[in-house]
């Protein structure tokens, strides 16, 4: 089983980061009991169950959280919990009665996950707002697009799932680490705004260095130099070239019979508009199967773009098992890659359900009180 095996853990449902903050920790073996209120069972979007991915690995059950009973349940769960999250907007949680005093007075030991796009406080923290808002706030946005055009909206991988849910989770596995040590718990605040932020490191550097213009399209990482950019082929298709350094750069010239560049002068700025002309049209010369044919093997830093569909399909990522099947969907296998106490899927995406008897006492909560939660109509009859 994975490395988290052993760990339980309670996850308020949402979704979006916290949501894939889940999947994170359940694929690499947690016991997440992932909490759903019948207002949001489904988490409010259209999407089958069996097609929201990220809710694989876990059980959902339905708890009624305006009730004091449903309340009572989830704090009772916390006595035998190893951690908590939850992705509601600041001070939300704590008019249910599940803050972070509240669940933590239960289990001193209790790590306490919040993810939020602003954070817990600050001028924005009450504000509503997704993924593009957040990026925009911590300067990612404004570099994201090619030159002259406006900013250009990327999947919500950069802030819900980058700054968002993957810092959750880091935040909530090294706090596990530390509650191994110190025997208390503590609170993890993962704002989207920081986490993006945080990815944006590099660049902040290079911006203090006089080697980052804030202009889009007119740097080395952002489409403006000719050998780190993306290229269309005959065929309509397209590649991408990223070929940084003088041995990977002097092979892309090689391949593409442009021998006659002169690759001291690589980063020379004034030849680049001339150089992308002349590659543009080398490339436009073969179909992209061509080109993949022509570069198997050479270091030159290129690799064709490919759909979702392509990236299944393709040999590395079928020898790798990039990609597995479970309940007939094809899916991101759980990464990273651990090679003694494996990750895995533990189940696919399944309804949320009434709590059993048998789950419940499994946390701790003893299956007489299933009653009185479902006379309070806490969890459905």
């Amino acid at each position: 089983m994975g490395p988290l095996q052993g760990f339980k853990i309670i996850e308020i449902a949402g979704i979006g980061p916290s949501q894939f903050c889940g999947m994170l920790l359940a694929d690499m073996g947690a016991e997440i009991l992932r909490v759903a209120r019948p207002q949001v069972a489904g988490d409010g979007v259209s999407i089958p169950v069996r097609f929201d991915l990220m809710n694989r690995s876990r059980q959902t059950i339905t708890v009624d959280l305006k009730k004091p009973e449903g309340v009572d349940l989830v704090l009772a769960l916390c006595e035998s919990a190893d951690a908590f999250f939850e992705g509601f907007r600041p001070g939300v949680i704590e008019r249910i009665g599940l803050g972070p005093d509240d669940c933590m007075r239960r289990n001193k030991a209790l790590v306490y996950g919040r993810m939020t796009g602003w954070g817990q406080d600050g001028p924005m923290a009450k504000v509503a707002g997704h993924d593009g808002n957040y990026i925009a706030l911590a300067g990612a946005l404004a570099a994201i697009g090619e030159k002259k055009s406006l900013p250009a909206i990327p999947l919500n991988l950069i802030g819900d799932f980058g700054g968002g849910g993957a810092y959750l989770a880091m935040g909530i596995l090294a706090a596990l680490l530390e509650t191994s040590r110190s025997g208390e718990g503590q609170v993890v605040d993962a704002a989207m705004t920081d986490g993006t932020a945080s990815l944006m490191t590099l660049f902040f550097g290079l911006r203090a260095a006089g080697m980052w213009g804030e202009e889009r399209g007119s740097n080395v990482l952002d489409g403006a130099a000719p050998f780190y950019r993306t290229y269309a082929t005959s065929d309509g298709q397209v590649v991408v070239v990223c070929a940084l350094e003088g041995r990977f750069y002097s092979e892309l010239m090689r391949i593409l019979s442009l021998a006659d560049v002169d690759p001291d002068l690589q980063y020379e700025r004034s030849t680049w508009p001339e150089l992308t002309t002349r590659m543009e049209s080398a490339f436009l010369s073969r179909t992209r199967a061509q080109w993949c044919e022509l570069f198997d093997g050479v270091d030159a830093c290129f690799a064709p773009v490919l759909s979702m569909s392509d990236a299944i399909a393709d040999a590395h990522n079928q020898a790798r098992g990039t990609f597995i099947e479970v309940d007939g969907i094809t899916q991101p296998a759980p990464a990273p890659r651990f090679s003694r106490s494996r990750s895995k899927i533990q189940n696919p995406p399944l309804e949320a359900s009434r709590p059993d008897a048998g789950l419940l006492r499994n946390w701790g909560v003893g299956p007489d009180d299933i009653d009185r939660l479902t006379d309070s109509g806490a969890i459905d009859s």
